[in-house]
């Protein structure tokens, strides 16, 4: 058993146990393994930031754990089929995207997941930069392989945007909402974007990277003062930390149940649920599209995620990308 399986395996099992002692002769057999290795092991731990208890004759406990993102501390206690099954941490990344994308492209199984502490080029849509402090919050993305046409790609942003939203909302209790296409919102401000990217011919994918980052433990003076729009944070919003191993555990679980149902009974849940999580329905907006602006009221979703708007006119027109801004008002 290599050292990182090995490590995995007993945080494991100080997952299971909570509180309670778990003797090095238990950590033994469960591993099958020295005591001495075992010893190597917890030490490699504590140098990682885990606070290990050790008394005799009773074993080892956890008492505390660092706030970084390992793999596995994100994978005690995770329950997943599918996502987060193998997970690469970086310390420091020009993009999560990309080296998953990599990963994609030399064979990766589906479900894995790169998760970085800082980037230098973190990436939002339409090129804009994603900013990303080190040390605060979520960057990940997640690979995946749907047997899907690839007409049928951008209905995933809604599978991402529907997890996140959720996760948030288990994790801190915020009322997440969504944003079409791609951002996630408390309060009308941005806590979350997302970026897909796909590897595809013309009648089949070959992957899709599920790009997501979420303001966690951000400060307001950390946000840069040329945002386009207003931004926030778990932080802010809650006037407290977060645990970011939690919340990353969180989000890989709703990911993985949103990605299931999406495979199993197509977009139509996961649509549905999007709506619900959506304020805009009926609302007055503009929508800052690449022929120009236009503005109308929103008349809900298509069946490929598409933003219908009915213009002045009462023509109906289908938005395939753009900002939305709402105005206020009702029809």
């Amino acid at each position: 058993m290599s050292s990182k399986s090995a490590r995995k395996e007993i945080l494991a099992l100080f997952h299971q146990r909570g509180d309670d002692f778990v003797s090095g002769a238990q950590i033994s057999r469960a591993l099958g393994v020295s005591r001495t290795a075992i010893w190597k092991q917890i030490e490699a731990l504590r140098k990682l930031g885990y606070d290990i208890e050790a008394v005799t004759s009773r074993g080892y406990r956890l008492r505390a754990t660092p706030d970084t993102l390992l793999p596995g501390a994100i994978q005690a206690g995770l329950q997943t089929t599918l996502i987060g099954r193998d997970i690469v941490y970086l310390e420091s990344t020009d993009s999560t995207n990309q080296h998953a994308y990599t990963l994609g492209e030399s064979g990766a199984v589906e479900g894995t997941t790169v998760i970085a502490d800082f980037q230098s080029g973190g990436k939002g849509r339409l090129g804009r930069r994603w900013c990303s402090p080190a040390g605060v919050n979520f960057y990940g993305s997640i690979l995946v392989r749907p047997v899907i046409p690839s007409y049928c790609a951008p209905r995933l942003t809604f599978v991402s945007a529907v997890a996140v939203a959720e996760a948030i909302q288990a994790s801190s209790g915020l009322p997440a909402r969504v944003k079409w296409p791609n951002d996630v919102l408390i309060g009308g401000r941005k806590v979350a974007g997302l970026l897909n990217e796909m590897s595809a011919e013309t009648e089949r994918i070959h992957f899709v990277v599920f790009g997501i980052g979420v303001n966690l433990n951000m400060d307001a003076e950390q946000f840069p003062p040329d945002l386009r729009y207003p931004a926030t944070s778990l932080r802010i919003e809650l006037g407290r930390s977060v645990s970011r191993v939690a919340f990353a555990r969180e989000l890989l679980q709703q990911l993985d149940h949103w990605y299931r149902l999406y495979l199993q009974d197509g977009i139509a849940p996961v649509l549905a649920r999007w709506q619900e999580l959506f304020d805009l329905m009926d609302q007055q907006v503009e929508i800052e599209t690449p022929q120009g602006p236009l503005r109308g009221v929103v008349a809900g979703l298509d069946e490929d995620g598409a933003l219908l708007l009915r213009l002045p006119s009462g023509a109906r027109e289908r938005i395939l990308a753009g900002d939305v801004r709402p105005l206020a008002g009702k029809e």
